[in-house]
């Protein structure tokens, strides 16, 4: 079985739908598919939490309510935060943020993903794109002026244009032979959700610990503050350590390293371990082809912006390729396409380098480099307009952005 489309994404995680919802009125016969099953789970407000989640921005929000999906997401589970905090665990520096300095609410959400997952899905599902569950990629190559991709059930797929939503091990960067640079952070992400005696003030919490960042992201469930997902950053011998505990000790542990900023550990759910690596994509784009979210670039979760990128990866294509539509041109030229990576990579590329340069700082152990950054947290932390300037960027509030991301 042949099947044909004008535009085919590969991936259905979170960009890839966001894609696919924002290009869902161009005319265009649209084919998602994913290795998955994609179903939509149940929903109680009762539910244990995800492990995995994301800090969305006020950008990621816009786009997401044009979309249709943020009524799905705030009917599940959402968790706003306003305040964020800082601070080096080996020094005296600190810093805090404020969503009031700019004249905000929040500085933004923190969501599981599989809440935006299933939100985005049920748009699709209502939608008149074709959407192919378990439908996993073996084979790509080009066909004349086409990609033809077979499935491992067989089937094959006709298409043009192919975008790669495909995430971090990406088969159709490697199918296509796209070359990266990339490399392995020698850290370990440990995640779970935790529950503390003392309420989180709707702040995100961040220490900087001798062997890495340990954040505190808020949660609530039934109006209650006692919760927060947990991201902790550290050394693969550590990270093993870690996660060879028992609950009770795990606890004890983590509250150490926190500081007990908010008071006891009580409880923790089951705990997932996450190699850390940084990967970019040398392109984004070549003729009929282009990678968006995790499939061109992953970076550090050390301030969540990962799904932010990916959203404005997807939001700036969509742009890109209606404008090209209603100009006659082919969408797949590579000429077309490479305005979209023009637009995005040297956004992309610049917070990599800031997530990257701000990991190094913070690993550096000599007396200069301590020295340096507590002298700098203190600095700007007495600098309103410098904070005021770093909130607006983290909410998408400047800067080049879409139609669906604009206030």
């Amino acid at each position: 079985m042949e099947m044909r489309a004008d535009l085919l994404i590969v991936g259905a995680g979170m960009v890839g739908s966001a894609l696919a919802l924002a290009l869902k009125e161009s005319g265009l016969k649209i084919l998602l598919l994913d290795g998955s099953p994609l179903s939509v789970k149940p929903f109680t407000a009762q539910a244990p939490f995800e492990p995995r989640v994301s800090a969305l921005s006020a950008a990621s929000q816009r786009i997401l309510q044009r979309l249709g999906a943020w009524d799905g997401i705030t009917r599940r589970r959402v968790s706003p935060y306003a305040h964020m905090h800082v601070w080096d665990g080996s020094g005296t520096g600190q810093i805090h943020f404020s969503a009031a300095s700019v004249h905000a609410e929040v500085l933004g959400h923190i969501v599981e993903n599989r809440v935006v997952q299933d939100a985005l899905l049920e748009c699709l599902q209502a939608s008149n794109i074709e959407l192919h569950a378990n439908a996993r990629l073996e084979q790509m190559r080009r066909s004349g002026d086409e990609w033809l991709l077979t499935l491992a059930d067989g089937r094959t797929v006709r298409a043009p244009l192919v975008i790669a939503a495909d995430g971090a091990n990406s088969a159709v960067r490697r199918l296509t032979g796209c070359e990266t640079r990339e490399w392995d952070y020698m850290h370990h992400a440990i995640v779970t959700s935790v529950r503390c005696s003392e309420p989180h003030q709707r702040t995100a919490w961040q220490r900087f610990t001798d062997h890495g960042p340990l954040a505190f992201l808020p949660l609530e469930r039934d109006g209650r503050q006692d919760w927060c997902s947990i991201v902790w950053s550290t050394t693969p011998e550590q990270a093993e350590h870690l996660m060879a505990l028992d609950d009770a000790a795990f606890c004890r542990e983590l509250e150490l390293a926190f500081e007990g900023r908010l008071g006891s550990v009580i409880s923790a759910d089951p705990r997932v371990c996450v190699p850390l690596r940084q990967r970019h994509a040398k392109r984004y784009v070549a003729e009929g082809l282009a990678l968006i979210g995790d499939a061109a670039h992953t970076i550090h979760p050390l301030a969540g912006q990962g799904v932010n990128l990916g959203f404005l990866d997807a939001a700036v294509l969509a742009d890109v390729l209606l404008h090209a539509a209603d100009r006659g041109e082919r969408l797949a030229d590579v000429r077309v396409l490479s305005r979209f990576e023009r637009r995005r990579m040297p956004h992309n590329l610049a917070l990599m380098a800031a997530m990257e340069g701000f990991e190094r700082l913070f690993q550096a152990d000599s007396l200069t480099a301590r020295l340096l950054r507590n002298t700098g947290l203190k600095w700007v932390n007495k600098m309103p307009e410098a904070k005021a300037m770093f909130v607006r960027q983290a909410l998408g509030l400047s800067g080049d952005l879409p139609p669906l991301a604009k206030a």
